[in-house]
């Protein structure tokens, strides 16, 4: 009998705010990425959510957001008792990977996750999807218009499951372009910005901005912006490129 496929564990957290511990998990939603025997990667399986008990009182703000609520919780498990069975799947989990997965990162420490590579396909789609208006979740699933997406699975969004699921098909097709080393090579640095973000130069290329401009975005607070300055430097002096490589180049 043939071993089950591994899988990349797509995962989505809903809290109670930005940051542990100050805040806890209230909701874990996951979907499963699998190489198919016809060498291309497909979703696998129906995925799945879990309400967690946070430990703490709902946040009005955030509770706006997800729409969970202190009696939805008040009976779930706690965040340690259910989150390393579904962040681990072992052993045929090989990463695990979540839209902006720092945040997610923060919640789901190596501890719970047996030190798991981590994909982030926030900064995979700026690389590989520079011309899309925008790089949430939910822009890149209507820019995109991922094949197979069911419509309604997908909602409400900020929800776990329905975002879990969609951020799937975007690593699907990611995965279908890029090997996984790639993948989580770019997730392990900052993000490369296709675009300048704000001031006099907003929406511009990278490329566009004056020497004098770009030196001035290699001491920003943001470290998207730094790298990416610094990185559009170091090409203009022969030291490496900006953007997006060549498709064979992205499979090597």
């Amino acid at each position: 009998m043939a071993s089950p496929p591994q899988i990349i564990r797509v995962i989505d957290l809903e809290t109670t705010g930005q940051a542990p511990p100050a805040h806890g998990v209230c909701e874990i939603g996951w979907q499963d990425v699998a190489l198919s025997e016809s060498g291309r990667w497909e979703l696998l399986g129906e995925g799945g959510a879990q309400l967690v008990n946070p430990g703490r009182q709902m946040n009005p703000i955030t509770t706006a957001i997800h729409h969970i609520r202190d009696q939805d919780v008040a009976d779930a498990p706690w965040w340690h008792d259910c989150a390393r069975p579904i962040l681990n799947p072992w052993p045929r989990r090989i990463a695990l990977a979540a839209h902006r997965a720092s945040f997610e990162q923060q919640f789901c420490t190596p501890a719970l996750t047996q030190g798991a590579d981590w994909i982030c396909t926030w900064k995979c789609a700026l690389r590989l999807w520079p011309d899309s208006p925008s790089f949430s979740n939910q822009v890149l699933r209507y820019w995109r218009n991922p094949q197979g997406l069911e419509h309604e699975r997908g909602l409400p969004a900020h929800r776990a499951f329905p975002d879990a699921y969609v951020t799937a098909h975007h690593l699907r097709d990611m995965l279908n372009e890029a090997s996984v080393a790639q993948l989580i090579e770019w997730s392990s640095i900052p993000g490369l910005l296709p675009r300048v973000r704000y001031g006099p130069d907003r929406g511009k290329e990278w490329t566009e901005v004056e020497d004098e401009v770009l030196q001035g975005f290699m001491g920003d607070r943001d470290e998207d912006v730094r790298f990416t300055a610094r990185t559009e430097y170091e090409r203009r002096r022969g030291g490496g490129s900006i953007g997006r490589t060549t498709a064979q180049d992205l499979l090597l």
